[in-house]
């Protein structure tokens, strides 16, 4: 009777640290999840000064600029971007909203500094920033993250496996005394 007992206790205790879902009640619900990012951000850069505002996005040997007004965040859409990226100075083609700038060759990983000399109309202005490019980090070489519900599973199923070797040895002990004490 004490065993049954302790088991239907152990199993409470296990059920009440298993994960369990939660549900909210009616009106409570917060929709859909939003979307996690699918991957990695492209490397980018960001410079400014009391006229203007430059961002540059990294993709490959390519890089993109965005260049807006610091007055009222506006884009500029008429000036003209010399960029100089460790050491080698470049010249910026609009494309729609955007200027782009191709490299030689895809920068490796470290700091590069940039700078930016921008020119509209009358205005012209010196910005600096850097990217800061790092080693591709590959999915299946990501470090693994360890949840509580990770632990509680392990917790649980250990304290189930102690449960099942008691019952198992309790049993056993049993047996042997009842053949000890048999009549011959």
């Amino acid at each position: 009777m004490r065993l049954t007992s302790f088991i239907a206790a152990l199993g409470l205790a296990t059920a009440a640290f298993l994960p369990s879902p939660a549900h909210a009640g009616e009106g409570h619900d917060h929709g859909e999840a939003a979307p996690a990012a699918a991957g990695p951000a492209l490397p980018r850069f960001a410079a400014a000064s009391e006229t203007f505002e430059l961002v540059g996005v990294l993709n490959g040997k390519q890089i993109t600029l965005y260049l807006d007004r610091a007055a009222d965040n506006s884009p500029v859409t008429d000036a003209q971007i010399e960029i100089e990226i460790a050491g080698t100075k470049l010249k910026a083609e609009k494309h729609e909203d955007a200027y782009e700038v191709v490299l030689a060759a895809e920068p490796k990983p470290g700091v590069l500094p940039v700078t930016a000399t921008v020119t509209a109309g009358t205005e012209t202005d010196l910005l600096a920033g850097e990217f800061d490019l790092h080693e591709e980090v590959h999915a299946d070489e990501s470090a693994h993250a360890h949840g509580w519900q990770e632990y509680a599973g392990w917790a649980a199923g250990a304290i189930a496996a102690l449960a099942v070797l008691i019952v198992v040895v309790r049993r056993v002990a049993a047996n042997r005394q009842s053949r000890a004490g048999a009549p011959a």
